[in-house]
């Protein structure tokens, strides 16, 4: 099963400060069909005006990956963690217990994220947060794990969930071969930047796709693509 939900089915709402597009129900938007897609909750397309962002507030039991499309992000929580994540970068956020965090756009350009929450699986444990960058080169041709429960992906960000967010870059006419560990694994791939036909389906950038009951996927760039993907229970 191959579901593409085009960028204008999405929920949305313009606050001004903040463009919210949403791939599930969230806040407002009510949509008893995109609940979650197994594990995976929660995916936010948002573009955050400069010098504006979301003020302290809490999570808990939660697992928050952010990935920056453009500008960047200026994190802060009452852990004591702070730091900025930039375009092409990631952080991740293990809400735990209870954390209480903000987040910013400092910069003087709109900033782009997909803000992705998946359900962890058990819930508690120490709140923690942390950043990295990932050379854009790295993820040529390939995908590759950017945030992994699993413990042999030693280069990705830990999270709490038998889950994967990875990305990939691929030029225009070429291929990737994704292969999960089994075929009722729930797949959502939004293509960041460009244009992408996953098997026979085309997408748009910022379209999601929802995959699941397949041994394997091709992705093919019909433009130069920037290409994010969750692999969850």
């Amino acid at each position: 099963m191959i579901e593409l939900r085009p960028f204008k089915s999405l929920g949305s709402a313009n606050h001004g400060w903040l463009d919210a597009h949403h791939h599930f129900a969230f806040g407002g938007y009510h949509a008893p069909d995109r609940v979650n897609w197994g594990s995976l909750r929660v995916w936010n397309d948002d573009t955050i005006a400069p010098g504006t962002g979301f003020p302290l507030h809490p999570h808990n039991d939660m697992e928050i990956i952010t990935y920056v499309r453009k500008g960047a992000i200026t994190h802060r929580d009452n852990q004591g963690n702070e730091g900025r994540t930039e375009a092409g970068d990631v952080q991740v956020m293990s809400a735990g217990t209870g954390i209480q965090h903000s987040e910013y756009n400092r910069e003087d350009e709109d900033t782009e994220i997909f803000q992705i929450w998946i359900i962890p699986d058990t819930r508690g444990g120490e709140p923690s947060w942390g950043a990295r960058s990932f050379p854009k080169a790295d993820r040529s041709g390939a995908f590759v794990p950017l945030a992994s429960g699993a413990s042999n992906d030693d280069d990705a960000l830990p999270i709490r969930t038998n889950a994967s967010v990875l990305g990939a870059s691929i030029k225009a006419g070429d291929s990737v071969t994704y292969t999960p560990a089994s075929a009722d694994r729930h797949l959502y791939l939004v293509p960041a930047i460009g244009k992408v036909r996953v098997d026979d389906v085309e997408a748009n950038a910022r379209d999601g796709v929802a995959i699941t009951q397949h041994a394997a996927i091709t992705v093919t760039a019909i433009e130069d693509s920037e290409i994010v993907l969750v692999d969850a229970v």
